[in-house]
Parts: C-alpha cells; structure tokens; sequence
C-alpha cells in the first residue's frame, strides 16, 4: 500500500538514509551497507547488491520533489538500462514501514520511498579505475565499441530538422557561456568567451556537417550521460546508469556520445580510449565523420561539463567550492585544446 503523498514526504530524506546504512532494513542482512551520495541520488551498496533512491530535487530539467515523480523515474530507469546493461537492472522495490513505525526494504507495509535494485558491480572493473590503475587496454575498449555499436545500430534514428539541430547547439553554446561567465564562479582569467566564441564560428560557418548528419540519419535516442564511471568492463562490457528524467538529452549523435566518452577518458590520462574508439566504431559502421567534428563535439561536451561543476556552487557548502571550480577550470582549459587549436 502506498501512504499518501503528504505522510510519504513527512519523512525526510536525511531519516530515510539513516535507515538505509543500516544492515537490518535489508532482507538479506549484508554483513555492511557503504552508501554513496551523487548530485541527484543516493546508493547503498550491500554485499551482493545496489540500492538507488532519487533525492527529492527539483531543477529547470526535472521535478523528484513527489513520491510519484520517484517511482517514475526509478521505473525508467529500470526500462532504459535493459539495453545495455541486461541483468543489472532487476526491480523497483519499495521501501515501507511496519506496524511499529520502522522501515524496511522490499517488505509490505506502506510505501514511503522507491528503490532501483541492482546487482552490484565491480568496482575493480569500471573504466575510470581501470584508467587511474593504468590497466586498461585497447582490447578493453575495442570490446566496449562492439557493444557500443551494436547498441546504436539497433536505435532508431530520431527525426529532426537540420535547423532544429543546429538551434539546439546555439541554444546549449548560450547557456553554457552564461553560466560560465557569471562573477560569482570567478572564472573570468580562464577562456571562457574564447571557447564559446570558437564553437559558435563552427556552428556558423560548418552547419553544413551538422546538417548532413540529420540527412544521413545519425541522431539516435543514446545512452545520454556515457561517462568511463558508467562503464564496467566484465567479460561483456556493460554500460549502466542511462539517463532517464530528460529524453531530450539521450538524443544525440552516436560520435558525440563516443567523443564525450573519449575526452573524459583522456581527462583521466587515457587519450588513447578515444581513438580506438573512434577507429573501431568508423570501421563497424563506415561513418567516418570528420576530425572538426570530433574536435567540437569534445569541446562542447567540456563545456558542459565546466557548466555542471559550477553549478555545485549553488548546491553544496563553501568548503567544497575550490574543489568544483578546479574542476571547471580543467574541464575549460580541455575545450580550448579541442576548439581552438588551429
């Protein structure tokens, strides 16, 4: 049974992930519960499995601030990270409380929360690991491209004018040069209008490149956040955690979703991922864009990223402020590289 709206949200969040650290809201009774907390979410990893609970947050692109916005949103993800990541994604549990007033995972009672259930990964198989550890390999990513190409093969192209397309780029270049540029962040010795100013003369003067991936059906509905965090290389590789809230953004290119992937690679000291990448994925499917291309869709997605860590400024404690706008100086400086350079 589900409680009402207002008696579900009586309970805040700090009171449900107390609950959730402890061993005993779980059927299995893990021997520890590690919880990790991410900008949108909670996870609590178990011996065997992962726990996510969406915060209740509400931004320009989505609203959790409902119990049903939750369930939602954890029964997309459940549906979206099929695809790719096939046997992760088991269940939308709930959580409950009892008679006496204490909660419980996958229990009756009434529902005052919503949970993803995943079997739990490797840590020691994720990319960005692999990466720090200096363990991967081409062969690791040339294993990744096949599931990554297989995965956009079977994507239906999504329809879309070319003038759209190119609307939505100027629309993204604007808003990322507005965040970026604004005093409170003190971003102003880093190139900010160098990078945007750049990427805008490219959208200008090569819309032509853009529109010809509208015409050759390239946009597809991705993966929409293919981070190296959000890929396990197991002995099939899997990649998890699909965005689920925005459609919108899982509409892309299928080579700017593997260049986001390679310049987050290479942010990481892994260059080499984006090229083998990039080779595998050109002789897979004959789309062999040109290196312009490439080179802003990196740059864009930098900038992206630059606005996303910023943007923790609003959210999170002075203490933690250095920390992001080092992180959104790096992330600029890595556009200028790929926009920039003659």
């Amino acid at each position: 049974m589900t409680v009402p709206q207002a008696h579900a949200e009586q309970l805040s969040l700090a009171i449900k992930v107390a609950r959730l650290k402890d061993p005993r809201a779980y059927p299995q009774r893990p021997t520890r519960v590690d919880a990790i907390e991410t900008h949108m979410s909670w996870v609590f990893l178990t011996d065997a499995y992962a726990y996510k609970v969406k915060k209740p947050a509400c931004h320009a692109y989505l609203n959790f601030t409902t119990l049903a916005a939750r369930e939602w949103s954890c029964r997309e993800e459940l549906r979206l990270n099929q695809a790719l990541a096939p046997g992760v994604y088991l269940d939308v549990v709930p959580l409950v409380t009892d008679a006496a007033g204490e909660m419980y995972v996958e229990r009756d009672g009434e529902v005052v929360e919503w949970l993803v259930k995943m079997r739990r990964l490797p840590a020691e198989r994720m990319l960005d690991h692999l990466i720090r550890a200096h363990e991967a390999t081409p062969f690791d990513i040339e294993r990744l491209a096949h599931v990554l190409v297989a995965f956009y093969r079977e994507s239906s192209p999504v329809a879309l004018s070319a003038a759209d397309y190119l609307a939505r780029y100027r629309q993204m270049i604007a808003e990322n040069e507005r965040v970026l540029s604004a005093s409170r962040y003190a971003l102003s010795t880093l190139p900010v209008g160098k990078v945007h100013e750049a990427l805008a003369r490219t959208l200008k003067r090569r819309a032509d490149m853009f529109a010809r991936r509208v015409r050759e059906r390239r946009v597809v509905e991705g993966h929409g956040d293919l981070r190296p965090e959000h890929v396990c290389l197991e002995a099939r590789p899997v990649i998890f955690d699909r965005l689920e809230f925005n459609r919108e953004l899982r509409i892309i290119d299928p080579v700017e979703e593997i260049s986001f992937l390679a310049m987050e690679c290479e942010r990481l000291g892994a260059a080499f991922v984006g090229q083998v990448l990039f080779d595998a994925y050109a002789r897979a499917t004959g789309d062999n864009p040109p290196e312009a291309l490439r080179r802003f869709y990196m740059a864009h997605r930098a900038c992206v990223r630059a606005r996303l860590a910023v943007l923790h400024v609003d959210d999170l404690p002075p203490p933690s402020w250095p920390k992001w706008l080092a992180t959104a100086a790096d992330y600029l400086r890595m556009a200028e590289g790929y926009a920039c350079r003659p």
